[in-house]
């Protein structure tokens, strides 16, 4: 299987490519678009603005091989902006469209006192489809790291994969036919995020997104100290 990581320029990948390469698997980063076609699954980590992550990757070609890529339903795991760009636009950046794949808006938690923002640090994470095999042999709720000011507000409940409470429940991850996507940081969130992202892998491999049959543990190696 040929793992790809969307490269756009813009953030440091290395935590990413250490955390695929502690689950047993090497990935290569697209950063053209021909890169995309020999690949069996897409990660697309990021960071940064809304607006200024759609210039860049149009800007260097990528817009729209990911948007066909979606498109094919071809397997696609999303990570942090890779997770809020699949929806129609986000408050960021008023009158910018994002990929659209799912209906709905990212939206800025509301700055008061005593609620930081951005939402940085350890959260428990609800598993609202806890029989879907990207959880095996995670706990309920399970404990990942985040680092973000906006979440997005899917308009289908069903999409809803699990929640985090902060300032409020929000939908923290979402599940589709060939789609998993997760606001936290897998690649920063030590077992957890390893155990979840080789099951994603696998999941997303074997062509399922939606069943809830279960898969057999698979061992992943220690995180290294670029994952803490």
């Amino acid at each position: 299987m040929k793992l790809g990581v969307l490269d756009y320029g813009a953030g440091n990948l290395r935590s990413v490519l250490n955390a695929i390469a502690a689950t047993g698997r090497q990935a290569t980063l697209v950063t053209k678009p021909e890169d995309f076609e020999p690949l069996d699954l897409l990660v697309f980590p990021g960071q940064g603005a809304f607006g200024d992550s759609v210039r860049i990757l149009k800007a260097n070609g990528l817009w729209e091989p990911l948007q066909t890529w979606l498109r094919e339903g071809r397997p696609y795991l999303g990570i942090c902006l890779g997770y809020q760009l699949l929806f129609e636009s986000s408050q960021e950046c008023a009158g910018v469209r994002g990929l659209g794949v799912a209906a709905g808006e990212v939206r800025r938690f509301e700055a008061r006192a005593g609620l930081k923002v951005p939402h940085m640090g350890w959260n428990d994470t609800q598993l609202l489809q806890p029989g879907h095999p990207c959880w095996q042999g995670l706990p309920n709720p399970a404990h990942f790291y985040f680092v973000h000011s906006y979440h997005p507000h899917p308009e289908d409940p069903a999409l809803a994969l699990c929640s985090t409470h902060y300032d409020g429940d929000f939908v923290s991850g979402i599940a589709a036919p060939g789609l998993l996507a997760v606001q936290f940081h897998p690649e920063k969130s030590q077992a957890n995020g390893l155990r979840l992202l080789d099951n994603c892998i696998k999941v997303l491999a074997a062509g399922v997104s939606e069943t809830a049959t279960p898969q057999a543990p698979s061992s992943c190696a220690a995180a290294d100290s670029d994952l803490r």
